[in-house]
């Protein structure tokens, strides 16, 4: 039987090197595709073309599995992109989605901001990891989640986190702590998929706050970007939902993912602590 066609879904941009990007890595993931039979499609939500309705038409199908490229669950996962679908619903009767949750956090997430941050040249530099910020706390919490995770296990003195709208602290407020814990190399680290208006104030920010501290080495790493990695955990994203995989924090499991310092934790075996009122030993 045919697999069900992936959407790509994403929010749009008014960059068009985020837009070229965004094509790039759907281009990438209908190669991968294709050797499955799997068609792929992507638009976005608003700001850039085409919109996802166009490429909910271009699928044709009674069954469709969506992929939302987004780092983190906000409204426009939560809301925005499940109404949108809706919508097409009521546009093609019939037509049923599977929705794939949010790509982060993620191992494949994690290993690329390291990747990036040192091919911006520090050595075990102080790291600020920069979303986008949310009115949604889950979101941030995500984004505070990513950084903890890159920093352990890696030999970067602090990892802090920080986002450039809707949420404290901004960049400057994130540098500023990382200055005054110590640090005198420090890489800001944008978590975005792709280039973008956000990406750029973030880089901005930065750049500003180096200028008025010439004492300190600040650099700013690159966005995850169009990469192989990013396409394999689209494709991670869309089985789980075509074949009901739904898990709890596994991404991230010591005990699953051989984590930077915790590789011996993979597979070992667990043991129930003995609760003081819990006779099942004697079997009381």
């Amino acid at each position: 039987m045919t697999p069900p066609p992936l959407l790509l879904a994403a929010h749009g941009t008014r960059d068009p090197a985020g837009v070229e990007a965004f094509q790039a890595l759907a281009a990438r993931v209908a190669a991968r595709a294709a050797q499955d039979g799997i068609e792929v499609a992507g638009g976005f939500i608003e700001l850039s073309e085409p919109p996802l309705r166009d490429a909910v038409a271009a699928l044709a199908a009674p069954r469709i599995v969506a992929v939302p490229l987004m780092l983190v669950a906000a409204g426009h996962a939560k809301g925005d992109i499940p109404a949108a679908l809706a919508r097409e619903q009521i546009r093609h009767p019939g037509l049923t989605f599977s929705y794939a949750r949010t790509l982060g956090p993620h191992p494949l997430l994690i290993d690329l901001l390291g990747q990036r941050i040192t091919a911006v040249g520090a050595d075990a530099p102080a790291v600020l990891v920069v979303g986008r910020g949310s009115t949604d706390p889950d979101a941030n919490a995500d984004v505070a989640k990513t950084a903890r995770l890159l920093w352990e296990g890696r030999d970067y003195p602090l990892a802090e986190t920080a986002f450039v709208s809707l949420a404290r602290p901004d960049v400057t407020e994130g540098l500023e702590r990382c200055r005054l814990l110590g640090a005198r190399r420090i890489v800001v680290a944008p978590y975005f998929l792709f280039p973008g208006v956000l990406p750029d104030r973030v880089a901005e920010q930065a750049a500003r706050y180096a200028a008025a501290h010439p004492e300190l080495d600040v650099a700013v790493a690159g966005v995850l970007g169009d990469c192989d990695e990013l396409a394999a955990l689209v494709f991670e994203r869309y089985h789980e939902a075509l074949y009901g995989d739904i898990r709890m924090n596994c991404d991230m499991c010591v005990y699953r993912i051989a984590m930077p310092g915790f590789e011996h934790r993979v597979g070992e075996p667990q043991h129930p602590h003995d609760h003081p009122h819990d006779h099942v030993h004697g079997y009381a």
